[in-house]
């Protein structure tokens, strides 16, 4: 018995030494901004003197919850988050399901799927602001051309336009990262199972509702997480195109605004921890209600 427990402790300080790199460097990229990030956020400091501050207790996270512009940007996000990953779950699992499939020259389509969402955001944010420019953009050109539009239209400067522009481009560089989760969820489920079906004929329709979706739902739900705590935070797509478009102005272009434009630290730093307990809040959420679909299931 002490032999084992001696043994048990060895493996455990052991695995302890493995670890401590790897928390070492969390605590310095992560953790301790954070930290600071929480600390600054109680006091009325200022990003040209940072050292030079005083705590003011909760002053600054009542500012940033009595400003309509913050809530405002809330209420894009959540939008943004919700049709984005919507659509791209709608669509990953379609496109999962053709990939799934044996046919020529699968391997390479399932290669050239991913190049948006390879690229950077900015970079991709920046082609299709030049080909929706309403003046020389090439999709304005093709819609008068097809007579659907009589002049260009001006997809990234109308204000009831620009948050669906947003969405669209978003949902265009991120629908493959679905869609290599997703597929990597349906390669997982055996092929006896849809052999079985056959075997007792099952139709198509039945075999998506009763085998597919079950099957693929925890892959699924993981890439609802991953995208929706991403969308969450979305800053680049947004600011690139649209800069501080109230109609477009995201939780993390506040955050940003409040320390680096008006470079109030104190502020800035509250609204960043708000952010963080917003998207932590949500990401509760979809982690409880998956363990409650897997208990379920």
């Amino acid at each position: 018995m002490n032999a084992a427990r001696r043994m048990e402790r060895q493996q455990r300080r052991t695995a302890w030494i493995f670890l401590l790199p790897l928390l070492l460097t969390l605590m310095a990229v992560a953790i301790w901004p954070l930290a600071r990030s929480i600390f600054f956020s109680f006091t009325d400091a200022y990003l040209d003197a940072p050292s030079d501050y005083g705590f003011v207790g909760i002053e600054n996270f009542v500012e940033v919850a009595e400003d309509p512009v913050f809530w405002g940007a809330v209420r894009n996000t959540l939008v943004f988050t919700l049709v984005s990953v919507g659509l791209e779950t709608l669509l990953g699992l379609a496109i999962a399901l053709l990939l799934h499939r044996a046919f020529l020259g699968r391997g390479i389509v399932r290669a050239a799927i991913l190049i948006p969402w390879a690229m950077p955001m900015v970079v991709s944010a920046r082609i299709w602001e030049w080909m929706l420019n309403d003046q020389f953009g090439l999709i304005n050109k093709l819609l008068v051309a097809l007579g659907l539009v009589e002049k260009g239209v001006a997809w990234t400067a109308d204000p009831s336009l620009i948050l669906g522009t947003v969405i669209f481009i978003d949902v265009w560089v991120t629908t493959p990262f679905m869609v290599l989760l997703i597929l990597a969820g349906l390669q997982l489920i055996p092929e006896e199972i849809y052999e079985a079906a056959d075997v007792s004929g099952v139709p198509q329709w039945k075999r998506f509702w009763s085998i597919t979706l079950p099957l693929a739902t925890p892959a699924i739900g993981v890439a609802i997480l991953f995208r929706t705590l991403d969308a969450l935070r979305m800053f680049d797509l947004s600011y690139v195109l649209a800069a501080n478009n109230e109609n477009t102005m995201t939780m993390s272009i506040y955050a940003r605004d409040q320390l680096i434009s008006f470079q109030d630290l104190g502020l800035g730093a509250a609204a960043s921890t708000w952010v963080f307990m917003i998207i932590g809040l949500i990401a509760i959420v979809i982690v409880g209600l998956l363990r409650l679909d897997r208990a379920t299931g």
